[in-house]
């Protein structure tokens, strides 16, 4: 399998603002977020799409998110937790979570072209990072 931005950000060679991570997945901070606490959420085995994992690695993939999205509504102040499945962008499983209080938000998407704002990022990280 090629080695992706997700595996390097998984490894440490990309620093990003990690939220969760466990033996089998890896949660982060979207630095183009559609909403305040926008998150990407992978399995660490890089298979292309979520259909690509076995389904032993896909349920602790969903897993990962359930808990997240729960925790999410528990500490965002929104009450939505959307879950989305592209797998366009990077040929790396991966579940946004994007919480949000109305459908608007979800609809306004991050635009790549602007620069991440990583000290807005490291404070959102740290209100929404989760420790079993």
């Amino acid at each position: 399998m090629q080695e992706t931005i997700f595996t390097k950000i998984i490894k440490g060679e990309i620093p990003c603002h990690k939220i969760y991570e466990d033996e089998h997945t890896f949660a982060f901070l979207d630095i183009h977020p559609a909403t305040e606490g926008d998150t990407l959420v992978v399995h660490k085995y890089p298979a292309r799409f979520v259909w690509d994992l076995e389904n032993e690695q896909y349920h602790q993939l969903m897993s990962t998110v359930h808990k997240l999205a729960r925790h999410y509504q528990q500490v965002s102040g929104k009450p939505y937790v959307n879950i989305t499945v592209l797998g366009i962008d990077v040929p790396h499983n991966h579940v946004h979570l994007i919480p949000f209080t109305d459908a608007k938000e979800i609809l306004n998407l991050g635009s790549n072209a602007d620069e991440p704002h990583h000290s807005k990022l490291a404070v959102i990280a740290e209100k929404l990072r989760f420790n079993d």
